[in-house]
């Protein structure tokens, strides 16, 4: 089904905050690193080691800790903060507008029924 030019308009809104706001942040830090191998493919079989020496799995593991999430979400709060204050600038327009190329191929986003309110 076609979009109508509101749901456009909101959902380039979507890709250029997300890109702008999110993904060139600290965030993209917390995802360096190397990828631990799994041969299960649901990474049921990666354990990571504590200093302590107990076996945490995988899917319990916190990826990072406090001090990296309250510095992420400063980051975040403040870019949404500029991209809200600047949107208006002409110069910050083209920023948005290059960036929002290599937001090309993603998905296109679709409304958070939890985040909207509306019950299942």
């Amino acid at each position: 089904m076609a979009r109508n030019k509101e749901e456009q308009i909101a959902a380039t809104l979507a890709k250029a905050m997300a890109i702008l706001c999110v993904r060139n942040t600290k965030l993209e830090d917390l995802h360096a690193g190397l990828v631990p191998v799994t041969r299960t493919g649901d990474y049921s079989d990666v354990f990571v080691v504590g200093a302590d020496g107990a076996r945490i799995p995988w899917d319990r593991v916190s990826r990072f800790n406090d001090d990296e999430m309250r510095d992420l979400m400063r980051q975040v709060v403040n870019r949404l903060y500029t991209f809200q204050r600047c949107f208006e600038e002409p110069g910050f327009q083209d920023a948005m507008k290059l960036w929002l190329g290599s937001t090309r191929h993603w998905d296109e986003p679709v409304l958070d029924e939890s985040l909207a309110g509306h019950r299942r």
